[in-house]
């Protein structure tokens, strides 16, 4: 099969002409509207249009005509300058029936391109071929395609007038001379003049990256031709416009909030690690564990904000000023934070925050603590007659508030983020609750540094958990689960038990090659030709603390 000509057309004020109802006839017509095309119609009175069309015949956007398909349609429904002739047919009914081959045969001999489609068969498939096309292209290409268009007519225009202009005739012999009146300029020496520029112009948009053609500004193109009437060199570094500075303008920073999540470095989603090992710097919370920040190269800062009471917001500020000066300079600035950035992470702000100045975020999800930290505890968020419904709170309100109390629901699990410190008011408030108090003997557990190798969990009730941790002690970062949930799978015999250590990952180092385990995929993760050698886990890291 001979290579098919790809080949774009301006279809503004183009009569499509439409053949049947369904589906795929309404998104024929949302796609000749989006061209500027005019759509018509042609089915029965009494077919079930799509309700796409309907929508677009009663806003006046698609004219219907009533009835079957007559040839005569496409030779009198077009427009009045090519007599008629519609500019193209889409029949929407199917490829294989015996009406598209009898209208493809009449649009072949009138020159008519004709659209029919494969009944489903292939028509996804060539939307996706189009959406990922699309994706790959830079945004700013098609005002790149105008402009280096405007520069190739301009190259031309100039050219054909300096030819016209040229007086060939020899010049009067009182008439001054230049410095160079001796060097002799033939016509073979201005053709090779013209061809330098155009052949300039065809390797810069054969090889030049489309991200540096798109780079390219309407200041530029003026330049080009300051430099083009004056003479461009034609050496090496004799380009008339520079492709540094088009790379330095393209290379724009970039901010990117990511989620570590909850402790354990082989529970980082792959592309928080590829962030973590191509950051130019990171800004990480106080919480993020030393096994995460481990995994970032030596050559990479790394700043942490030391956030205590009274201090927070101004910590917050600092890091947000902090990352906008980086980000200005032109570098990748990840802000890690512990879980997932958009719960009671305050990803929303910073996304907001970034956004006002001009930088749209990258935002990655990471694994949240107030489902995992569960998991690693034993305890089924949902259960089938136990638990169907799932709530996430803080206990810390703003500015250190005490939120309000949730009603108490027997079929629901109730995980509090970020209030150990005050467990013994939270604890209160639930069993004081003014419409829909907690029984005392609802089983609840405080969960600590989750997934990390110093994990405790401690199980216990509502009436036990505050003596519990008193007399255990805290170990933040830590979460309360509150529902009858947390006994489905392991109770407390006695007023609180407590549990050392975490081992939901055990089974898993001992697999692949080298029973390295997920050590040796994590270093086939990692970004190849960085200054690492070894485990990254063990490689030693300074800290700065900002406090």
């Amino acid at each position: 099969m001979s290579p098919a000509l790809l080949t774009a057309v301006d279809s503004t004020s183009h009569v499509h002409l439409i053949i049947g109802s369904g589906t795929l006839a309404g998104a024929r017509c949302i796609k000749s509207l989006e061209v500027g095309a005019v759509p018509i119609l042609i089915a029965p009175d009494n077919d079930n249009i799509h309700y796409t069309l309907a929508k677009n015949v009663e806003e006046h956007k698609l004219h219907w005509v009533r009835r079957s398909f007559e040839d005569d349609d496409v030779k009198t429904l077009g427009r009045e300058e090519i007599d008629g002739v519609v500019d193209a047919v889409f029949v929407t009914s199917g490829g294989k029936s015996a009406q598209s081959t009898h209208i493809s045969t009449l649009c072949r001999r009138l020159r008519i391109p004709i659209g029919v489609t494969t009944s489903g068969k292939g028509c996804k498939l060539a939307s996706r071929i189009r959406r990922e096309i699309a994706a790959s292209i830079p945004s700013e290409l098609g005002s790149a395609v105008d402009r280096l268009g405007t520069v190739r007519r301009r190259i031309w225009e100039e050219d054909h007038a300096a030819d016209l202009s040229q007086d060939h005739d020899a010049e009067d012999e009182g008439a001054g001379q230049t410095a160079q009146f001796n060097k002799l300029v033939t016509p073979t020496d201005l053709e090779a003049a013209k061809a330098r520029r155009m052949r300039w112009l065809a390797q810069v948009c054969e090889y030049w990256p489309l991200k540096r053609l798109a780079a390219i500004t309407d200041a530029d193109v003026e330049q080009l031709f300051a430099t083009y009437t004056q003479g461009p060199s034609t050496g090496q570094d004799g380009h008339l416009i520079n492709p540094a500075t088009l790379d330095a303008r393209a290379q724009k920073g970039h901010i990117i909030l990511a989620g570590s999540g909850p402790g354990h470095p082989d529970l980082l989603t792959t592309a928080t690690l590829k962030a973590i090992r191509s950051a130019d710097i990171i800004l990480a919370d106080k919480l993020v564990p030393a096994g995460v920040l481990e995994l970032v190269p030596r050559r990479t800062p790394v700043e942490i904000a030391k956030k205590f009471p009274g201090n927070a917001e101004q910590a917050q500020e600092e890091f947000l000023q902090l990352g906008l000066q980086a980000v200005k300079a032109g570098k990748t600035v990840l802000r890690l934070k512990q879980g997932d950035p958009y719960l009671y992470g305050r990803g929303a702000e910073e996304f907001d925050f970034f956004r006002k100045h001009g930088y749209i975020a990258t935002v990655l999800p990471g694994i949240t603590s107030s489902l995992s930290a569960p998991l690693f505890a034993r305890i089924p968020v949902t259960h089938r007659a136990v638990s169907d419904q799932v709530l996430i709170c803080t206990g810390t309100g703003r500015k250190g508030a005490a939120p309000s109390p949730p009603d108490y629901l027997p079929n629901q699990t109730v995980v509090f983020l970020m209030a150990l410190h005050r467990l013994t008011a939270l604890r209160d408030s639930l069993l004081e609750h003014k419409t829909a108090p907690w029984p005392v003997s609802t089983p609840c557990a405080v969960i600590e540094r989750a997934s990390c190798p110093d994990q405790r969990v401690i199980r216990s009730t509502l009436e036990h958990v505050t003596a519990a941790v008193e007399e255990e002690g805290s170990r933040p970062p830590g979460l309360l689960v509150v529902g009858l949930a947390c006994e489905v799978l392991e109770k407390a015999p006695q007023k609180w038990v407590v549990e050392e250590g975490f081992t939901g990952l055990e089974e898993l180092d001992s697999l692949g090659e080298g029973r390295k385990g997920l050590d040796a995929l994590r270093d086939r993760l990692i970004t190849p030709g960085l200054d690492e050698s070894g485990d990254p886990m063990l490689s030693a890291k300074h800290v700065v603390a900002i406090r």
